[in-house]
């Protein structure tokens, strides 16, 4: 083997065992358990050695049998309160007239009535069976604010939506009791919720983006101590909940990039720092 070969195979030992420890180093150190989202597809399984927790997307993802392999908790990305038009479920979901108008941020997404028994039938017995059918451990729960929000801006004809998300969360754990849960936000319902998921998710409360600008910037510290200040509140109705964050920067900054670590693993959260598209796996700067 000449030197070249021998080194190449030197560093990608050295990574291997640098995924291996990694994670109970942190969990050592008190920093939480290392954590990833990536919506693509094209990653190979080395990049995801460090991390123990894995959410991608449910229709477009890397290979799912080395990951595992190697004993990471599998999420599966599920829309339950906006479905995009591209996604195989929508076209029945158009059908059972459970899609409301198109989200005015997001073209060709379009939000749910989490009122209507019909789309919880289609989730249950449909949606959730054909993501976990795939390969995944659990479910990353995603838009709730989108309906609530509704209920906000026009609380006479969109009254309920707050009970029927806290509903359907609720509904699935009663039919997949071991699945674990993560759900994206959606503060309003997380005391109804706090004992049917596992994971609680804070996206944008440190950081966000500006997709006019086209800029990333830290949000006022005040955003997030109300956040903060939630979390405490259910955290006495599950104490097994875990707090996770999702922030975004210009992975060629990073010095801000552990300044968000930092922040988040200061107020109790397992973070994450990616872009804002998600489209590729960013390593925590050392």
């Amino acid at each position: 083997m000449n030197l070249h070969v021998l080194k190449g195979e030197m560093m990608k030992r050295l990574l291997l065992l640098f995924g291996v420890l990694l994670p109970f180093y942190l969990k050592a150190a008190g920093l939480g358990s290392p954590w990833v989202v990536y919506y693509g597809s094209e990653a190979n399984s080395e990049v995801f050695q460090p991390y123990s927790l894995v959410v991608l997307d449910s229709d477009s993802y890397p290979t799912l049998e080395p990951l595992k392999e190697s004993g990471k908790t599998l999420l599966g990305y599920l829309s339950l309160g906006s479905i995009s038009n591209d996604r195989s479920w929508y076209p029945k979901a158009k059908e059972a007239g459970v899609i409301i108008k198109e989200d005015k941020n997001f073209p060709k997404s379009y939000t749910v009535d989490v009122r209507n028994p019909r789309w919880t039938k289609q989730v249950i017995e449909q949606v959730i069976p054909q993501i976990l059918h795939k390969g995944f451990d659990g479910l990353f729960i995603d838009t709730l604010d989108n309906p609530l929000e509704l209920e906000r801006e026009n609380p006479r004809q969109y009254g309920g939506m707050k009970g029927g998300a806290a509903k359907l969360i609720q509904t699935i754990r009663l039919h997949y009791p071991q699945i674990p849960i993560m759900m994206n936000r959606a503060y309003e319902i997380l005391p109804e919720v706090a004992g049917d998921i596992n994971f609680e998710l804070s996206e944008s409360d440190i950081t966000t983006y500006n997709f006019k600008n086209k800029t990333y910037s830290w949000e006022p510290k005040e955003k997030l101590d109300k956040v903060l200040a939630a979390f405490a509140r259910v955290k006495k109705a599950n104490a097994d909940l875990r707090f996770f964050a999702l922030n975004f920067w210009d992975p060629k900054e990073p010095e801000q990039i552990k300044k968000i670590y930092q922040r988040s693993r200061d107020s109790g959260l397992d973070p994450y720092v990616g872009t804002i598209d998600l489209n590729k796996v960013v390593p925590e700067p050392r």
